[in-house]
């Protein structure tokens, strides 16, 4: 759609790509709207292009969110899509919940839990697009409201690994500024948690 073309040509700009990328990126979107378009095979290129970092794999999922919640709530193609590939990925529907509730989207996931990793048993629920301080700060760090202090901390440090930007190496400033926007959330989401508990 017109939608996801303009969401594809904003993500290209904010990655600053040289005209060489950009060209590239561009026959990669045309190839992907083809209908004999391998989804699986992209897929094992994305679980190999992250070498098993979840950092890398964190900063895909951010990027990816922009363009399959451009035209709004998922339709069941984008979200089996999204499924296939975060399992590939190793990342669980606590951990995507986390991060689309971080970007503020629309359809966050809601997860029976069922220990820190989470399962794909969930339910789209309809909210509209909030700013970071609406987030529920236990999606954004992937727990129950029923969690344990103890819990809240090893999630909290287990994200903080994750998205610090340090982490990332040589990486465009477009990711880690995307990295450190995401550490401030969590941040941000385990200091509302605290004050709310009365822990430290």
């Amino acid at each position: 759609s017109e939608v996801e073309i303009r969401a594809a040509e904003a993500l290209m700009n904010r990655l600053r790509l040289d005209p060489e990328l950009r060209q590239l990126a561009i026959e990669q979107f045309n190839l992907g709207k083809a209908p004999e378009f391998d989804a699986h095979s992209a897929v094992t290129e994305l679980r190999a292009w992250t070498h098993g970092r979840r950092d890398l794999a964190f900063l895909l999922l951010d990027m990816l969110l922009d363009l399959v919640y451009a035209e709004g709530t998922l339709v069941a193609n984008k979200l089996g899509m999204l499924h296939q590939l975060c399992n590939a990925l190793g990342v669980s529907a606590a951990e995507l919940a986390a991060v689309t509730a971080m970007k503020g989207y629309g359809p966050r996931y809601q997860y029976q839990y069922q220990g820190p990793q989470g399962d794909w048993s969930g339910q789209q629920q309809q909210r509209p697009r909030n700013t970071v301080s609406a987030v529920d700060p236990y999606v954004v760090l992937g727990i129950t409201h029923e969690a344990e202090p103890r819990d809240i901390k090893r999630a909290y440090r287990k994200l903080m690994s994750q998205h610090h930007p340090d982490k990332l190496g040589n990486v465009p400033d477009e990711l880690k500024q995307r990295a450190e926007s995401r550490a401030r959330e969590i941040n941000a989401a385990y200091e509302r948690i605290k004050s709310e508990r009365g822990f430290n």
